[in-house]
């Protein structure tokens, strides 16, 4: 069923990659740019960057899962708001034998191909500074970031799938997605924030993602650690597929 969805989603890629083409590229690069080459000549105290030869090495990582959870939560907001409230897409497809399910696995199959375009670009051009232990450990990293993508998109879908208007969304980013972004260990350990808050920094998914893509692509894995960001990612991809097609279900047929 969702072969039958490839000529849709194609579609849709082939009419708006145009749109996306700075923010999936081109706006990556400046950060690597103006943070991690032009302030990191600035930070030389490696002691506090966790094995990472360079401010660049160190902050490359936490960059690419940051990035990752951008193209992820932008495929699954107002994409999926738009095919429920303006576009009528989602009752479109459920008249024809389609089931929910499909429907819901059909465009995450979309935001891994979204993910996987843009990180694996963003790998690659970063791989030309030399700033990563081995090619095994990129590809290993290339890997992860579709876990720790779509461990953001499938509950955010299943949150939009719910709402009535896009003013939900102001909240997802003034208080879930920049703090993360921020605050998550991609520019700084979080053993720096003040006392209580890194724990609650080291309880969300993308300082999971940032420390998983870290310890692949600096050649520093911790098999005990690997388990738990892999576990803890997994959980979250698992349970919010299971609401985004409740959530979806019960909105197409109320």
């Amino acid at each position: 069923m969702i072969g039958r969805q490839i000529d849709y989603w194609s579609t849709v890629y082939r009419r708006t990659w145009r749109g996306s083409v700075f923010t999936s590229f081109v706006l990556p690069m400046f950060y690597v740019l103006a943070m991690g080459v032009l302030l990191g000549g600035f930070i030389n105290d490696s002691a506090d960057m966790e094995g990472a030869p360079t401010y660049l090495a160190y902050i490359a990582p936490g960059l690419v899962a940051a990035h990752a959870m951008t193209i992820a939560t932008g495929e699954v907001m107002w994409p999926v708001l738009g095919m429920l409230k303006w576009h009528k897409t989602y009752f479109g497809m459920v008249a024809t034998p389609l089931r929910v399910s499909d429907i819901v696995a059909a465009h995450f199959c979309f935001v891994l191909f979204r993910i996987a375009l843009a990180c694996g670009v963003f790998l690659v051009v970063l791989s030309l500074f030399g700033i990563f232990d081995s090619v095994a450990g990129v590809l290993a990293a290339f890997v992860a970031q579709l876990l720790i993508g779509m461990a953001f998109a499938t509950p955010l879908f299943g949150y939009s799938a719910g709402l009535a208007n896009e003013a939900g969304f102001a909240v997802i980013y003034r208080i879930v997605l920049v703090p993360l972004f921020l605050f998550s260990g991609a520019f700084f350990p979080v053993a720096n924030l003040p006392a209580g808050l890194e724990q609650v920094a080291m309880l969300t998914p993308l300082w999971h993602g940032v420390d998983l893509t870290r310890m692949l692509t600096l050649g520093a894995v911790e098999p005990a650690l690997l388990l738990v960001h892999l576990a803890y990612l997994g959980t979250l991809v698992a349970v919010g597929w299971w609401w985004s097609v409740r959530r979806l279900s019960k909105r197409l047929v109320s």
